[in-house]
């Protein structure tokens, strides 16, 4: 029994320790800072995206950690890729429903997705998450499990991308080693846990507000989509515990499906970032805040409260 007590001993004093999980400080001062954005879903309010990012580019902003959901995934994908904010843009706001989409009725749902293969190869600089010159988080979710399941590091973004963007009830879901995979909204509405584990010490999403009360819903796709809209606002909190500041362009009064509503959504978005601009500053050290930053469209009110 000693000699056993021993050998135990002896092997137990050759076992490595395990790593320590240190969590980031959120804001230390010492740190340089590496900014991330988690951006949410919303279909067509997701051209709301582009609107922030171009302000933050003109702004000389460092990305350096980039995740998406839904519609927030391929505005995401495409900038970790390498497109500019304006052809971000101009994809959105010419994007058509059919670009992306294909009405095929069967029992998992009235659309298909595959066409969104050709728009995002015609958008992405790049194709597979190991050449993004900016590193990409993609989350979707487990229809079984409800759990989300997140995409990063390698492999294609095609799949993910569609998985992300698969509204339950309207797309089908996408089929990924035996799961069945629907919007990652479903699980997460901004994926910001994603965005720091992918290196990001200060955490910014953009979270795209649900309809204004006085908006009435006009067919069966729009009640459902406010339904779940409803549902994901009584979960803000899981997200936001895990950002440093939230920004919500104004795109209360605009539909799911408003795609010819590009440039109201661009110029909402625009002005959500620009009011965020002291914030981020402050976090990059520079002395002073932006003239006018909070200045520029009348009526909007961005959401600045730091989670």
């Amino acid at each position: 029994m000693r000699a056993a007590r021993a050998i135990g001993s002896f092997v137990s004093a050759l076992r490595f320790p395990r790593p320590k999980v240190v969590a980031p400080r959120t804001g230390d001062p010492t740190a340089a800072p590496r900014i991330g954005l988690a951006l949410g879903g919303g279909f067509a309010r997701g051209i709301a995206h582009a609107g922030v990012l171009k302000v933050f580019e003109q702004q000389g902003i460092p990305i350096h950690a980039i995740a998406g959901v839904s519609a927030g995934s391929i505005a995401a994908a495409a900038f970790a890729s390498g497109a500019s904010a304006d052809q971000i843009a101009r994809a959105g706001c010419s994007m058509r429903f059919g670009d992306v989409a294909r009405w095929s009725l069967c029992r998992m749902g009235f659309v298909v997705s595959e066409r969104m293969h050709r728009f995002l190869d015609k958008l992405l600089k790049c194709h597979r998450f190991e050449d993004m010159p900016t590193p990409l988080g993609v989350l979707a979710t487990d229809l079984g499990t409800g759990e989300p399941v997140s995409f990063r590091g390698t492999g294609d973004v095609f799949l993910p991308i569609r998985a992300s963007c698969s509204y339950p009830g309207l797309f089908r879901p996408v089929y990924w080693e035996g799961r069945l995979l629907v919007d990652g909204a479903m699980s997460v509405e901004i994926p910001a846990l994603l965005t720091r584990q992918l290196g990001a010490t200060h955490v910014i999403a953009v979270h795209l507000p649900a309809l204004a009360p006085d908006v009435a819903p006009r067919n069966v796709f729009q009640v459902v989509n406010r339904c779940f809209q409803i549902m994901q606002s009584r979960s803000e909190g899981t997200w936001r515990g895990h950002c440093d500041l939230v920004i919500s362009p104004d795109v209360r009064g605009i539909q799911w499906d408003a795609f010819t509503s590009g440039p109201e959504m661009l110029k909402a978005g625009e002005a959500a970032a620009r009011a965020a601009l002291p914030a981020i500053r402050k976090w990059l050290g520079a002395a002073g805040s932006v003239a006018g930053a909070a200045q520029g469209l009348p009526g909007v009110t961005p959401d600045l409260t730091p989670a």
